[in-house]
């Protein structure tokens, strides 16, 4: 494990990092728990700890728009993990270094909720311009949240209709998959990883699809605490999400149906039940989970 980083050609890199790789031999290089689209390996030395990604599976994500994202945020003061360099491996696979940020959140209560849906909105006040150098990429919202399934055609003309009617825009940072799988907590700080659906898009589907998460994964109680906090510091109404609520299920729904999302014991019947519950989701479709 030790030699991946000493196989590494960096394209970009930060004035701490090459300190940092010259201190390589003093390095423990050990696995850590991945995801699907990439390995991970975490490296401690002496005095700080390290995590490399690598992107070695089917996912090809462009890591340099990751670490320019992961720059300009950590200048604006956001909770993100701090970039060091990222490069190439032997095989061609791209990497990316970053600062260890402790685990993924165990425990929440309402203060940590707030504190992760404040992340957020802070993510979506990042300034793309001219001046800023960023090339952050903007994708048509249908084909690439609602892909063009031949056997899902009702889920994206559905969506379509509703992203017009919701006036969606693709004018702002998202970070595309916020859930607490992706945030890291150490001594009551909370950091935003894995930003491989990094793109223009519209903040409030970045909002409705995490909150739709929480429901689903951690519990209507502390999500309707977490889509209260929303209401609280940001000019969005519960009125204005339910909308965007509605195309989050739309999307949970069409991954249920084709490439698979986590399903608990009672996955289904949250699910059947928000989805009844909205307006804007026919009741047939509730009622075919």
């Amino acid at each position: 494990m030790k030699n991946v980083l000493s196989s590494v050609r960096w394209q970009e890199q930060s004035a701490e990092s090459e300190r940092l790789l010259a201190r390589l031999e003093e390095a423990v290089v050990a696995p850590m728990k991945g995801g699907l689209e990439a390995e991970v390996c975490g490296i401690t030395l002496p005095d700080r700890k390290l995590v490399l990604k690598i992107w070695n599976r089917e996912s090809r994500p462009d890591v340099s728009i990751q670490y320019q994202v992961l720059e300009q945020l950590v200048r604006q003061g956001c909770a993100v993990s701090r970039p060091y360099a990222w490069g190439l491996d032997t095989e061609g696979h791209q990497v990316l270094l970053t600062s260890f940020d402790g685990i993924p959140v165990k425990k929440v209560s309402a203060g940590s909720l707030t504190a992760i849906a404040a992340n957020l909105l802070d993510v979506h006040k990042l300034q793309i311009d001219s001046s800023s150098g960023l090339k952050v990429p903007a994708y048509d919202f249908a084909d690439y949240f609602f892909p063009a399934w031949a056997e899902q055609p009702e889920i994206r003309t559905l969506a379509q209709e509703l992203a017009e009617q919701a006036g969606l825009t693709a004018l702002k940072l998202i970070h595309g998959d916020y859930h607490l799988g992706n945030i890291l907590e150490a001594s009551g700080t909370f950091t935003i990883i894995d930003w491989t659906n990094v793109q223009l898009g519209d903040p409030r589907y970045d909002i409705a699809w995490s909150i739709l998460l929480f429901r689903v994964y951690l519990s209507e109680r502390n999500a309707s605490v977490y889509r209260s906090a929303f209401a609280a510091i940001s000019s969005y109404s519960p009125a204005e999400l339910e909308l965007f609520e509605a195309l989050a299920a739309l999307r949970w729904l069409q991954l249920h149906r084709t490439t698979g999302v986590p399903v608990q014991r009672n996955t289904l019947k949250v699910v059947r039940e928000l989805m009844r519950q909205n307006r804007y989701v026919p009741d047939h479709l509730s009622k075919s989970l």
